[in-house]
């Protein structure tokens, strides 16, 4: 990041610290905990920022694990703490959100690939990296600004995969010739709207709070699927390696590790829950 720091992503940064401020000031419900998932969420991205835009071509690996470590733990915690409570509020329209966030997941996944086609004012990468972040963050405020009584596991599982994304983005800004420091809006995009929406008070009733979290769950699971670690010809890891024969064989060894990663990350929020269950 040798061209000084983006002044889009340093503003959205002095957003981020101000609403952090009032939040920890104001005492909103939930507060406190969203605003230490929204900078666990922003030093992760940032961070893994600078890694990514100065490693070579071994990193292939290291993303595996950081993709499937993040997707695991983030099915389990979907499914551990979020499908639950929807259910539990309504069986049937919980289910139906699940089932809807799900589809959402996978329509806007749709709709920004078909987008990646066309000729957009800003580049790809930072436009969908912070259409998720938002979306993700009002999702995360709605719910622990109505259920302040969810640990911070949940949310800090549910942001793991920001290291891995942004050490993603980082290398293809990098190979593109472009400065990886504008990574730090999409890095501030949940604390911003995380914090925002958690003064958006749900109705009592059960059927839209049943809704609400199983659409939380669903997009959640649906983004966990998405950061599965694909170790095939043509994949984000594939397009890492640099081999001049087959690959085949170092694809079906990253395969290996990716259910390895997958499995040790939602170990690791079993672990943790039983820990502080």
């Amino acid at each position: 990041m040798t061209r000084g720091v983006s002044r889009i992503g340093a503003f959205a940064t002095l957003v981020l610290v101000a609403l952090s401020a009032l939040a920890l000031v104001a005492e909103t419900t939930g507060g406190g905990k969203l605003v230490g998932i929204s900078w666990v969420a922003f030093l992760a991205m940032a961070l893994a920022a600078p890694l990514g835009a100065r490693t070579g071509d071994e990193s292939a690996g290291a993303l595996v694990w950081g993709y499937g470590l993040a997707a695991g733990a983030m099915v389990t915690s979907a499914a551990v703490f979020l499908v639950p409570q929807a259910i539990g509020q309504h069986p049937q329209w919980g289910g139906f959100g699940v089932a809807f966030g799900l589809l959402a997941g996978f329509a806007s996944h749709s709709i920004g690939h078909r987008l990646s086609h066309m000729d957009l004012p800003m580049d790809r990468t930072i436009a969908e990296l912070t259409a998720h972040a938002f979306s993700a963050g009002a999702i995360i405020g709605i719910i622990y600004g109505n259920m302040p009584e969810l640990g911070l596991l949940l949310g800090l599982a549910i942001v793991s995969h920001k290291g891995p994304a942004g050490y993603a983005a980082a290398r293809r800004l990098a190979n593109a010739g472009r400065d990886a420091s504008v990574l730090l809006l999409p890095a501030t995009g949940v604390g911003i709207a995380g914090i925002a929406s958690s003064m958006i008070a749900l109705p009592a009733t059960g059927t839209v709070r049943g809704l609400v979290f199983g659409f939380a769950a669903g997009v959640f699971l649906h983004v966990a699927m998405d950061f599965l670690p694909r170790c095939e010809i043509g994949s984000e890891i594939h397009d890492l390696l640099s081999v001049s024969g087959d690959a085949h064989a170092l694809l079906d060894r990253l395969r290996l590790h990716a259910v390895a990663s997958t499995s040790i990350g939602g170990l690791v929020v079993l672990v943790a829950w039983l820990a502080i269950a």
